[in-house]
Order: structure tokens, then C-alpha cells, then sequence
């Protein structure tokens, strides 16, 4: 009697630990991440901009039901997202997940807020099938609305919550100006770039006025490869613009190829000779880089043609950054064309060199012709870590502190119009946009833009290095199966053994 008890007694404690623990996991709780960019956890940046939600917000989630376990994931890890973000906005964020599949109406409704199905591939009885599945979602605050058309996995995800977050809830947006006048690109030439601004900022091009200062209620100004002589006015006024706290993105071509000509020339505005007064020397030399880009190359044999790909050092691919709020999280951009920076300024300016070539990289005269076919080896990039892109920040005049940055290629942000128009890869954009969020009092999404991209190129390592780790990935798991089994069969022996022993007691 007392036996069966005591059984209960426990059986009883164990409940009320199990619902203690419940109760307090609703309000507490903790997670370990060991990913390399904490992917499972909420940077400071999502923190802020949750508790400085200004009144309650819903996020209706549409996701299809019936779907493969990959995209079951995908699911289970937004609302798990969700979860935290709900749990630290103290009762101000609220979702629900919505099956669209099982109502047309409410697919009419998701369609009809922006969330268009996408098609997967789903394995049926030995065939392949296409399901159209819906992953997206429809944040909502007040009469404000904001459409994730599909959720992407991983930390993506908390990029693309926090952003749409961050764009229901800001009510004067910063403005920003895209200076024109001077051959540079338009907005509608940067897509990508404008894309990602204008969700924090009120993006406007700029044309400066010879006698009135347009520049003064910009926080910051871009300026992006321009091509046509600055008349003096104009220069000063970017003069009296820096000089009383105003914030300048340069991203100056100081020479120029042509692949389809085959060569390369300089190129000079003016604007290079107004950075040299500050101290910013942008040389009319190419970068060359053995980490590079490459180009097809059309080639002819007999009665076939047929194309190539060849590296081509005049497209150097830059992954050495310097810790900054500017390059926080990148891994590697590509500057078609670059020119190097070199600092000659006083200390009472802040200089930080943001981005610099590899170890083996060199310069070439701005006046060359390209040599397609060339074939490159080390004695080409006798230099290494030129400087690329730089940040300055301190007191420029005699009034107030100024930031700028200065970025020496102007055409790796430019998308291009028409069919000319290039898809840019995520660093270079994110470059961009991270630059005029630091010039512009960062909003906070910095940490979060480039947040879990990583890009690992296979074809940046040896071959001795490649092959080491095919055979390491499929040798691996071998060799820890035999070495188990080895010990196992040890241990038996040795136990074999001790029972063979006189006087073996079990």
C-alpha cells in the first residue's frame, strides 16, 4: 500500500513539473545555436524594431497543407519565427497560418493581396508530378500592408519579416537623393538598389541648380558613376553640402572598359580632383585580380563556333572587408573594372579601408588593350589589399561631422534598362544599400540584409584542395564506421579474455 503511494506521490510530482515547465516555457525560453551567423536567433536589429511596433500588428500566413516534408519545413520554421516575434512584442503581433487550398475564396484572397502559388516538383508512385503550393504571407498594421509573396528558408526569412515589419510601421521616411546631370545612371537603371531603398527611404533624383543649394534636405547623397564634366558650381556645392554635416556615397569609374572594343581608357569629371582636396586619391589605373570574374570567349574551329569561358582579372572578386557597419556580413562582391584608393589625408579624419583586392592582385594602365586570351600566372599580380572602397567620417569643414564613402567602381550597382538589364549578385547590392543606411543613420537591417548569405566558390580553391575534400566527404563517415568497429571488436576481446581468467566473478 505504501509502495503503490509513493507511486502516485511521484507520478503527481512528475505532472506538476511537466506543467510548471509549460507555463513557464510560454513566457521563457531559450534556444542554443551553433551556426556559424546565428541563423536561429533574432539579431538586435529585429528586437528593436518588434518593441518599437506602434500599434498591433497581423500577419496571415498562407501556406498549403498538402505539400512535400521540405516545404513542411519551410513552414514549421516560420512559425517558429513567429513564434519569438509574437513572444517579444508583448501581445502586439498576432498571426495565423491559412490553407488556401481548401477554400478558393481564400486562394482568391491570397492571390488578390499578392501572393502568387508557386509550382513544385512532388513523387508519386514512381513519377514525377507538379503541385502548386502557396508559401507567403500578408503583414498588416492599421490601414498599412505589406506582402512576403514567398517565404524563403533559412535567415532569409527573419530578413524579409523584419523588413516588411519595418516598412508598415515607418511614417516619415529619411530622404535620400540619386544625383543626375552628369552622364550618371538612373533610377529605373537600378532596380535592384532602388528596390531595397525605397522601403526605408524616400529616394528622389537630384539636379543640382547653379545658384540654389538643392542638396540641403537630403541625409544623404549618392553619386554613381558619372561620365560628364562637374562644373565648379556643382562641386561646390557638394563642398558646402560635406562641409555642414551632409553624407556623400561616391562611386566613381576613374577609367573604363570596353569588352566589345576590347580595350580600356581613363576617365576624368572633375569629381576625382574635389576627392584628392579631401584626401581621397582615386588612381586611373585598372585593378587586376587573380580572383576574378570571367567572360565568354567566341572561338571558331573549321565549320563549328562554339564559346569559352575564361577568368578575366579586369573583374576582380573582392572578399576581404574590414569589420564596419558598411560591410557587415559580406562575403564577395564583384567591381567590374575598378580603380585603387589611397588615403593622403590628416588624422582628423576617420579612414577606414572597406574593401581590398586578394593577396595576388596588381594594377594596369587605364590606356590598354585587353589580351583576352592571355594567359595569367602569378608574376601578373606582383601586389596585394588595394584598397577599393573606403569610409571617411569626421569633420570635413568647420561645422558639423560628415560621413562619406567612396567606392572605386561605379558600375557595380547598375543594373542596366531594357534588355541590357543584368541581374546583380545579393553582396553588390547589399554594399549599396548598407553604405546609404550607415550615411543615413542606420535603420537597423544592416545586420539582418546579409545575414546567413554565405558563398563558399569551389572554383576559388586548388585542385589539391578540392580533391582533398571530395575524398575527406566520402572517406569521413568510412573511416568512423572502421574505427568503431575496431574498438568495439577490442573491447570484446578484452572481455573474452577477463571471463577466461580463474576466478571470473560476473
Amino acid at each position: 500500500m505504501r509502495t503503490q503511494k509513493s507511486l502516485i506521490y511521484f507520478i503527481l510530482l512528475v505532472a506538476g513539473i511537466l506543467i510548471l515547465v509549460n507555463v513557464i516555457s510560454e513566457n521563457w525560453f531559450a534556444r542554443l545555436d551553433f551556426t556559424e551567423d546565428n541563423r536561429y536567433t533574432l539579431s538586435d536589429a529585429t528586437k528593436n524594431i518588434v518593441e518599437d511596433i506602434p500599434e498591433p500588428v497581423t500577419v496571415k500566413a498562407y501556406f498549403s497543407e498538402d505539400v512535400p516534408q521540405s516545404v513542411r519545413k519551410v513552414k514549421s520554421d516560420f512559425k517558429d519565427l513567429l513564434e519569438e516575434y509574437a513572444a517579444i512584442s508583448h501581445g502586439m503581433l498576432v498571426f495565423e497560418f491559412i490553407n488556401p487550398s481548401e477554400d478558393e475564396k481564400i486562394e482568391q484572397e491570397a492571390m488578390q493581396s499578392g501572393i502568387q502559388p508557386i509550382l513544385i516538383n512532388q513523387r508519386e508512385k514512381d513519377q514525377v508530378k507538379q503541385q502548386k503550393a502557396y508559401l507567403g504571407a500578408v503583414i498588416e498594421m492599421g490601414d498599412k500592408m505589406d506582402v512576403i509573396p514567398v517565404i524563403q528558408p533559412g535567415a532569409a526569412m527573419e530578413y524579409a519579416l523584419s523588413k516588411s515589419l519595418k516598412k508598415v510601421s515607418i511614417s516619415d521616411k529619411p530622404v535620400v537623393g540619386l544625383l543626375q546631370g552628369h552622364g550618371e545612371p538612373s533610377l529605373a537603371a537600378m532596380q535592384q538598389a532602388r528596390a531595397e531603398l525605397q522601403i526605408m527611404y524616400d529616394l528622389q533624383e537630384v539636379t543640382l541648380n547653379d545658384t540654389v543649394n538643392e542638396l540641403e534636405k537630403y541625409e544623404s547623397v549618392a553619386i554613381v558613376a558619372p561620365k560628364d564634366s562637374f562644373p565648379q558650381s556643382h562641386l561646390q556645392q557638394l563642398s558646402n553640402y560635406l562641409d555642414n554635416g551632409g553624407n556623400l556615397l561616391i562611386a566613381i569609374n576613374r577609367v573604363q572598359g570596353n569588352l566589345q572594343q576590347g580595350s580600356g581608357e581613363s576617365i576624368s569629371t572633375g569629381l576625382e580632383s574635389w576627392l584628392a582636396d579631401y584626401g581621397v586619391q582615386v588612381s586611373n589605373n585598372f585593378v587586376i585580380d587573380a580572383s576574378c570574374g570571367n567572360v565568354q570567349v567566341r572561338q571558331n574551329n573549321g565549320a563549328f563556333s562554339f564559346s569559352t569561358v575564361v577568368d578575366f582579372p579586369y573583374l576582380p572578386v573582392i572578399n576581404h572587408f574590414e569589420d564596419h557597419p558598411v560591410t557587415t556580413g559580406l562575403e564577395s562582391t564583384i567591381l567590374p573594372f575598378a580603380s585603387p584608393l589611397a588615403y593622403t589625408g590628416d588624422t582628423t579624419i576617420h579612414y577606414v579601408a572597406l574593401a581590398k583586392s586578394s593577396d595576388n592582385s596588381g594594377t594596369a594602365p587605364a590606356s590598354t588593350v585587353f589580351n583576352i586570351e592571355k594567359r595569367w600566372n602569378k608574376n601578373d599580380f606582383p601586389e596585394k589589399g588595394l584598397v577599393v572602397a573606403a569610409a571617411l567620417e569626421g569633420q570635413f569643414g568647420k561645422t558639423a561631422k560628415a560621413r562619406m564613402v567612396v567606392i572605386g567602381d561605379g558600375d557595380f550597382i547598375v543594373n542596366g534598362e531594357g534588355r541590357g538589364a543584368q541581374q546583380l549578385q545579393a553582396d553588390n547590392v547589399s554594399l549599396f544599400v548598407n553604405a546609404m543606411d550607415w550615411l543615413a543613420d542606420d535603420t537597423g537591417l544592416i545586420a539582418l540584409r546579409t545575414k546567413g548569405v554565405t558563398d563558399r566558390p569551389l572554383d576559388q580553391l586548388e585542385d589539391g584542395q578540392k580533391a582533398f575534400l571530395k575524398y575527406l566527404n566520402f572517406l569521413l563517415p568510412l573511416i568512423l564506421i572502421v574505427v568503431y568497429g575496431i574498438i568495439r571488436a577490442q573491447q570484446r576481446k578484452f572481455r573474452r579474455i577477463k571471463r577466461m581468467q580463474p576466478g571470473y566473478v560476473k
